[in-house]
């Protein structure tokens, strides 16, 4: 039952959005420290899930991952940068989708990755270690792209990436080493309400800048498609042009095209808080991706693949 809730993350989201729109009180309660909390939930869940064996596969594959990773960083925020200017995003916007681009990889991802019949272990290496090296690459890639825009403090963002990302994963790491009876016992319930945390916060922004998308809907809904639609389109050229099998390919293809887009949210309204249109882009993203990441995994299924030897292990990562 809990299963099949997380597998319907898309469904959940675009519902949540489809009540926003015409009843936002449903979700607009969610502001300000109540959405930091809401991700922490999400990456304390995703620590729960890290093992040594984790990233001793990142030293024993280091090819896969490390074309995955670098792909994630260098694909996606110059792809948000140059939609950004080519639509002649409004300033906030534009800050907004660039800095979609340059967050890790969603961790929905692992949940496609096992609809695709992809390599669902190398997908949780991917979004580990690309949300790991955010910590650094985010605040740096977000000043250097989006500074034309807006004033970018980089040291207040890497403390919000910091607050948001590592302290939480690395508290659910303490907490499977220390105490793994309680973490064995809240693992379980950990991803449908890491989908419900994900779906309140998406929600929440849309409720609150409804008018603000309904005006720019048509323009953002342009930019989210093309940044993902080019983004998992790149994700499988980079590593065909390098020679890797078709579960890698569909692997990072998904990893580079679905971003984690909650994460933008919430650094969107700390970072910038006073312009909030920053953080509508990252709502649109969240359907967007989660929408054609289901579509396309569903399609990649009926074809099957030759070669997913250790694509069907069991998901472990957290829907963003």
């Amino acid at each position: 039952m809990l299963e099949r809730f997380t597998l319907l993350f898309p469904v959940w989201t675009v519902v949540g959005v489809a009540l926003a729109l015409p009843f936002p009180w449903l979700f607009t309660w969610l502001q300000g420290p109540l959405i930091v909390l809401a991700l922490a939930l999400v990456m304390l869940g995703m620590g729960l899930e890290l093992q040594a064996a984790d990233f001793r596969r990142v030293l024993l594959r280091p090819r896969p991952a490390a074309l995955g990773v670098f792909a994630q960083f260098a694909v996606m925020p110059a792809l948000a940068a140059a939609l950004a200017w080519a639509l002649r995003l409004e300033p906030p916007l534009a800050v907004g989708l660039i800095l979609v681009g340059c967050c890790p990889g969603g961790t929905a991802s692992n949940v496609v990755t096992l609809i695709a019949r992809a390599d669902v272990a190398l997908s949780v290496v991917m979004t580990t270690a690309s949300t790991l090296a955010a910590v650094l690459l985010t605040p740096a890639l977000t000043g250097l792209l989006a500074g034309r825009y807006v004033p970018v403090d980089g040291w207040r963002l890497l403390l919000d990436v910091l607050q948001v990302v590592l302290l939480p994963v690395a508290t659910g790491v303490a907490l499977r080493r220390g105490v793994p009876r309680l973490a064995r016992a809240i693992a379980p319930v950990m991803p449908p309400l890491a989908v419900l945390a994900v779906v309140l916060i998406v929600a929440s922004i849309v409720g609150s800048q409804r008018q603000a998308l309904l005006d720019q809907g048509p323009l953002l809904l342009l930019a989210a498609l093309l940044l993902h639609g080019i983004g998992f389109l790149l994700g499988w050229l980079i590593p065909s042009a390098a020679g890797q099998p078709p579960p890698v390919r569909r692997t990072i293809s998904i990893e580079v095209g679905m971003q984690n887009s909650g994460l933008a949210v919430v650094l969107a309204r700390s970072g910038f808080a006073a312009a909030p249109l920053t953080a509508l882009p990252g709502a649109v993203s969240a359907v967007v991706h989660a929408v054609l990441g289901s579509l396309l995994a569903s399609w990649w299924r009926r074809r099957g693949v030759a070669g997913t030897s250790g694509a069907q292990a069991v998901p472990q990562g957290r829907p963003s």
